[in-house]
């Protein structure tokens, strides 16, 4: 089987939120134990011009969801930048992680050579040709976030560790 942009963007997704969702539940179980409210948590930052952690879930779910619809060549649902709770947080990469289930792959594998035209920042678009979209930007970017989250949290204290980042990976153990 040949390596599609399918095969290249939705495991990855799937994983990155997955891995973000098992944070939020590190981060949750931290506030609990700390006694500290987790609007500290999700309000926390590295540094004073980043985006805060929820904004940082927020984008990595827009980029999993936008981006598997650009490249398909259909239409994202909108989601609400409004989640104030880990809880909220979670219910909003289950609904992104249902949505990934949606999309055909032979729709995202014919985009390989097609123009993408998407936003950079609130008010600039770039354009880039479907696989040269998902490995230069959408990965990239996606990544970015999906690490800033974790490290915004390993920052503040939670504990957690690179195996919590790579998450449920698929590693079969060689003796």
């Amino acid at each position: 089987m040949s390596y599609s942009l399918s095969r290249a963007s939705l495991p990855a997704f799937k994983l990155g939120l997955a891995t973000l969702s098992a944070l939020l539940d590190k981060a949750a179980a931290f506030c609990a134990a700390k006694k500290i409210d987790e609007a500290v948590l999700l309000q926390a930052r590295l540094a004073p011009d980043m985006f805060a952690f929820v904004r940082q879930v927020q984008i990595a779910t827009d980029l999993a969801k936008n981006g598997a619809a650009r490249l398909a060549g259909v239409e994202a649902p909108h989601q609400a930048d409004d989640e104030t709770s880990i809880a909220q947080l979670k219910t909003r990469i289950y609904a992104t992680l249902r949505h990934l289930d949606t999309f055909d792959p032979v729709k995202i594998d014919a985009s390989q050579a097609r123009e993408i035209v998407f936003p950079m920042g609130p008010t600039a678009k770039g354009s880039m040709k479907g696989e040269d979209y998902l490995a230069q930007f959408l990965l990239p970017s996606f990544y970015f976030h999906v690490t800033t989250a974790y490290a915004i949290l390993r920052h503040n204290g939670v504990e957690i560790g690179k195996r919590d980042y790579l998450g449920a990976i698929a590693v079969t153990p060689v003796a």
